[in-house]
C-alpha cells in the first residue's frame, strides 16, 4: 500500500475515495481496535476535508444579493453557461 498523502494536500476526490476506502475497512469488522481507532481518526480528518472543500465550492458559486441598501436579501446560485 502507498504511503497516505497528508490530508491539507488532498483534492475532494482524492479524499472522498480515501474516506470510502476507510468506511469499508471498518465496516468489514476485520481491524484490530487499534487500526480500527487509526483509520477512524483519519476518516474523521477526510470527512472534514471534504466538508471544508464543499464549504468552498459552494461559496465561490454563490452570490450575496443586496437591496439598496447593501443589506444582504439572499443568494444568488452560480447559473453556469
Amino acid at each position: 500500500m502507498e504511503p497516505a498523502l497528508p490530508i491539507e494536500e488532498m483534492a475532494f476526490e482524492d479524499a472522498l475515495r480515501e474516506l470510502e476506502r476507510i468506511v469499508a475497512r471498518l465496516e468489514s469488522g476485520d481491524e484490530p481496535l487499534d487500526a480500527s481507532i487509526a483509520l477512524y481518526e483519519r476518516g474523521n480528518l477526510l470527512r472534514q476535508r471534504c466538508a471544508e472543500r464543499l464549504d468552498a465550492a459552494q461559496a465561490r458559486i454563490e452570490a450575496i444579493r443586496l437591496d439598496p441598501d447593501g443589506r444582504p436579501t439572499g443568494t444568488t446560485s452560480f447559473a453556469a453557461g
